[in-house]
């Protein structure tokens, strides 16, 4: 299965889903390569400095930030049983490109409506996409959802009768994210990331539902 996480709005949280994805994935023993296809190379720095760290390799990163992503990407993925697409941000040609090469869409959105307006652009996308891949399976994913929240809950709903829909599972808005992050970890590597990892492996299996 190729999973692309894509948003043309930046902040939404894609790096960090993807990699914590692939992690949830490769700790059950599945064969995971990354592809990062940010020109920012964020996911990359993140596999090279833990590298430079002495931190076990848990799944492959590559970079792959150019528009024909379509193409290699179904040739990497002969080899291993998921591949994850960090995608870009506001660049058209790669966002289709990764659209072409997905099975699945993923689209973060955080609970505001300013998130939901700026995925306007990306749904015209995934219907050009499914011009050429009628088979793409496209949904929302809410990230960084503060706790029990009234938004939350709005957004939630504002969502559940919309194309694409949107996954039951959420992932809160939690600073062991970002304090993982800065020790080239992910949070069940750390002693305070037990819920965020529960959230992460329900929304791993979520997905895997989907395929």
């Amino acid at each position: 299965m190729i999973v692309a996480l894509l948003n043309q709005k930046g902040g939404v949280g894609k790096t960090t889903l993807a990699l914590h994805l692939a992690g949830a994935w490769a700790q059950r023993g599945k064969r995971i390569i990354l592809i990062d296809a940010d020109p920012q190379g964020s996911a990359l720095d993140w596999s090279q400095q833990r590298a430079r760290e002495g931190l076990p390799r848990l799944f492959g990163v590559i970079g792959l930030s150019r528009d024909t992503l379509h193409r290699e990407a179904p040739e990497i993925a002969k080899d291993v049983d998921h591949v994850v697409i960090d995608g870009p941000p506001r660049v058209a040609a790669l966002l289709r490109s990764a659209l072409l090469a997905a099975d699945l869409a993923l689209v973060p959105a955080q609970p505001s409506p300013f998130d939901g307006w700026a995925s306007g652009e990306m749904l015209k996308l995934i219907d050009e996409a499914r011009i050429f891949r009628p088979d793409l399976v496209a949904r929302f994913v809410l990230n960084r959802c503060p706790a029990r929240t009234i938004i939350a809950r709005e957004t939630a709903q504002a969502l559940s009768a919309h194309e694409p829909p949107v996954l039951s599972s959420r992932v809160g808005q939690r600073v062991v994210f970002a304090d993982a992050a800065r020790g080239e970890r992910l949070v069940d590597e750390t002693p305070q990331g037990a819920a965020a990892a529960r959230e992460i492996v329900a929304l791993a299996a979520e997905i895997e539902r989907l395929a």
